[in-house]
């Protein structure tokens, strides 16, 4: 399974898209980074994807996304079940 991160584009390895980040690292899920605006209010392509202007966000192959705290998603992630994520 490829998906795409939608993140920030800080560089620290800390806070909310660091931790996503690290959970599809850890179980060796490949992923594309999209990084994207600081500003929420510049968010417009994240807003129209997913509804919303909060990182971090994964988009599926098929489109569908899912977008929850950070700490749930990568409890999802390292629990293996980020494919049950996926909209049907």
């Amino acid at each position: 399974m490829t998906v795409k991160l939608h993140r920030c584009s800080t560089p620290w390895k800390a806070g909310p898209c660091w931790r996503v980040q690290k959970a599809l690292d850890e179980q060796g899920i490949e992923y594309q980074t999209v990084k994207g605006p600081m500003r929420p209010g510049k968010r417009n392509e994240l807003q129209r994807i997913s509804g919303q202007r909060l990182y971090p966000v994964v988009e599926f192959e098929d489109g569908s996304i899912y977008r929850a705290e950070s700490a749930e998603m990568a409890a999802t992630i390292r629990a293996g079940r980020l494919d049950e994520k996926r909209a049907t």
